[in-house]
């Protein structure tokens, strides 16, 4: 690891978290309706967007209302999704070789896209069409993150209320979502990228002359190459501000026209964690006390950097294999050293292994190296992150959600060893709250090892494992954790476009989307109705170092219990056989 390389680390997490309280209390305010500068510009839209719903600003919602509204408007955009892939080929704004996906294909594109996945059994500038890459899974992209930041929204409200029915309006929190958060954020990164040289146009692929033709294999001469363009850095900037993470091209952002230089390295790099980490800063303004918003971000980023320093450590210092056969792996002006399998020569093991933690910290998906490559150690760091519940950051509202139901049980689990009636924010902890968050924490463990368990017994699915061995169970573990966790990203070395795989992914990824985001909503609906309780001496403070000790433990010790036999069987026999 060079100087750097440090000094890029320390300048990321710097920007993460000096930029956190800023826009976090920006968005606080968006969700709190209060007065901004977006909202005077772009109020006539917002008021227009209501009458167009049917809707009003000032309506409540029960839970179970603000529920049924956030899967009505799902289920419409999976069926969006999945009709213009069916319907490409006779679209406008087609490229040059689109056709129908096929029907396993667009079901797991739609459950992929619209549960805020983005798991992608398909190359996009093959695959898909312009007008299916715009309207279906850019618009995707947004609504998708949008309804995340609403449920989080509504879950706040659940804490801050007292004695009340209504957590919010759907409607209002998904529009004020995508008009005043996710629309000028990814109008400034997009523009950002263009000056960086990511492609925005409606033009066909470019075809280009070889400076020196090559043979192919059937012997006749090659002198042209199609060069694949299109409405790329509008997808790339809400894909990454969003969480989402699926790439207009099939090698996402390890391709040049996606992530052409250093600076948009840096730029997509810190958009992954811009929204998330913001939220913790959000839900402190929110509950009317910083400090608890404080706690999550800090345990958040010592789980990050943990798992950062472990990746970064096995990437640099290589493969023992290629060591002992006198292959050197260290740094010089001539390499980059350290494991450069599956990399970009220009971004180098270190700055892989930032984006590897980043994407599957944040939920994001996106990458810029091949996972499948990575140090059985790294790809294990990856995974954990995942099997964590995406709660370090996580997804755009739902990794904070995700955290709280953690804290709910530390809560709870705490109180039963001291003896006291468990209380968080004013609100008593009880039995139905305990069994909404134990389905938030168990649901997304039990998808990925189901899915898995299956994956491995079905032999039409192990033939699509194209490596033997730890590594090729690693695939598949990695494939169900991405999709039950809602990640998106891939180890590769699964030949995952089959029925067998589309379909059973994408109900992974409908599972891990909205039997948590359901829970939750019903957490908020439950505490909205409750009394507020005085704290006492017996309250336990949940804004203190250790509290936040209490919380990291409970997090790991979850994780660790819940994945340690399979991730032994995959990934840590992998690392002691090539030692």
């Amino acid at each position: 690891m060079t100087e750097y390389d440090l000094l890029v680390f320390a300048l990321y997490l710097g920007a993460v978290l000096l930029l956190t309280r800023p826009l976090g209390a920006y968005i606080a305010r968006v969700y709190q309706g209060e007065a901004t500068l977006a909202g005077r510009l772009l109020g006539p839209i917002e008021r227009f967007l209501y009458r167009l719903l049917g809707t009003r600003e000032s309506e409540e919602m029960h839970w179970t209302t603000y529920a049924r509204s956030f899967l009505l408007f799902n289920l419409l955009g999976f069926l969006a999704v999945y009709g213009l892939q069916r319907l490409q080929a006779v679209l406008p704004l087609d490229s040059d070789r689109a056709v129908a996906v096929t029907p396993d294909l667009a079901f797991n594109t739609a459950a992929s896209f619209v549960s805020n996945t983005n798991w992608q059994s398909y190359s996009g500038e093959v695959a898909l069409g312009y007008l299916v890459q715009m309207a279906g899974l850019t618009v995707q992209n947004f609504v998708s993150a949008a309804g995340g930041m609403a449920v989080l929204a509504a879950f706040v409200r659940g804490l801050v209320r007292h004695t009340s029915r209504g957590v919010g309006n759907f409607w209002v929190d998904l529009v004020r979502g995508i008009l005043y958060i996710l629309l000028p954020l990814s109008v400034v990164f997009a523009l950002l990228l263009v000056s960086q040289g990511v492609v925005q146009t409606l033009h066909r692929s470019e075809v280009a002359n070889l400076v020196q033709p090559v043979q192919s294999a059937g012997g006749g001469a090659v002198s042209e190459q199609t060069i694949a363009v299109g409405p790329a850095a509008s997808q790339i900037a809400v894909k990454q501000l969003g969480t989402n993470g699926g790439g207009f091209f099939g090698t996402n952002s390890a391709h040049p026209f996606e992530n052409p230089t250093p600076v948009s390295n840096f730029l997509e790099l810190l958009a992954i964690l811009l929204i998330p980490a913001s939220l913790t800063y959000t839900f402190g303004r929110m509950v009317r006390d910083q400090r608890q918003g404080w706690v999550l971000f800090a345990v958040m980023t010592v789980l990050f950097v943990a798992v950062l320093s472990v990746n970064t450590w096995a990437e640099t210092r290589g493969n023992p294999t290629l060591e002992s056969a006198g292959v050197a792996h260290a740094a010089s002006t001539e390499q980059p050293g350290g494991n450069m399998e599956g990399k970009e020569v220009r971004n180098g093991p270190a700055m892989s292994a930032l984006w590897a933690t980043a994407t599957t910290a944040a939920s994001s998906g996106s990458v810029d190296s091949m996972h499948d490559s990575l140090m059985p150690l790294a790809g294990m760091g990856a995974m954990w992150l995942m099997q964590l519940g995406e709660v370090v950051y996580g997804g755009v509202g739902s990794g904070l959600y995700g955290m709280l139901a953690f804290v709910i049980v530390a809560v709870f689990v705490a109180g039963l060893m001291v003896g006291r009636t468990p209380e968080y924010l004013g609100k008593k902890v009880e039995t139905y709250e305990m069994k909404m968050a134990a389905l938030i924490v168990l649901i997304p463990p039990i998808t990925v090892l189901v899915g898995t368990a299956l994956a491995v017994s079905v032999p039409g699915a192990r033939e699509a494992v194209l490596n033997p061995g730890p590594h090729g169970f690693s695939e598949v573990l990695y494939a169900f954790s991405s999709a039950g966790n809602n990640n998106g990203s891939a180890f590769a070395g699964l030949s995952s476009n089959t029925p067998f795989y589309n379909t059973t992914l994408g109900i992974a990824m409908l599972v891990g989307r909205y039997w948590l985001a359901l829970p939750a909503l019903a957490i908020a609906g439950s505490f909205a109705a409750k009394k507020k309780v005085p704290p006492s001496a017996g309250t336990l403070p949940t804004h203190t170092p250790l509290f936040a000790a209490w919380l990291l433990a409970v997090v790991v010790i979850v994780g660790a219990l819940s994945f340690l036999p399979a991730l032994t069987l995959g990934p840590i026999v992998e690392q002691l056989l090539i030692q």
